[in-house]
């Protein structure tokens, strides 16, 4: 994966004459540091934070994680159970993202880092005249602890 993120790296991204690097945008960022590779509701941003002894509320949490993911600092993930996941973005930007399997009983979601579309981007792109910059994939099915439980 390369280098490892630091909170140094990700607050540098924030500043900005817009943006201020507040402490619950730095607590929040962290989560995501201690977490790596988790995709992360609000909701479980704010329980690890106030299980830590954080007092911060969850609306403050919800405007964080909006602010960080249109900064592109976060990665936001929709898996279609209505409840959207954030995750860090450490993507290279010529890079495609990594893809996400979930699993329909539990939830749990793993991630898939080949990417196995490349020769049909390509013939997309051909056929119908349109530059792909990414895309994503996310396949459904049931996790080897589920399978057993079926």
């Amino acid at each position: 994966m390369g280098k490892k993120i630091t909170i140094d790296d990700l607050t540098k991204k924030l500043q900005s004459p817009h943006h201020k690097i507040t402490p619950q945008r730095k607590i929040v960022l962290q989560v995501f540091i201690e977490n790596p590779g988790e995709h992360l509701s609000a909701e479980d941003v704010h329980y690890i934070l106030r299980d830590k002894g954080y007092d911060i509320g969850l609306a403050t949490v919800y405007r964080s994680l909006e602010l960080l993911s249109e900064l592109a600092i976060l990665q936001k993930n929709d898996f279609g159970d209505g409840c959207r996941r954030y995750e860090l973005n450490t993507a290279n930007p010529d890079a495609h993202r990594h893809h996400h399997l979930i699993c329909l009983k539990c939830g749990k979601v793993a991630e898939f880092a080949d990417d196995l579309l490349e020769d049909l981007e390509v013939d997309i792109m051909e056929k119908s005249k349109f530059k792909i910059l990414d895309h994503q994939v996310t396949f459904y099915g049931y996790c080897s602890k589920c399978q057993k439980q079926l």
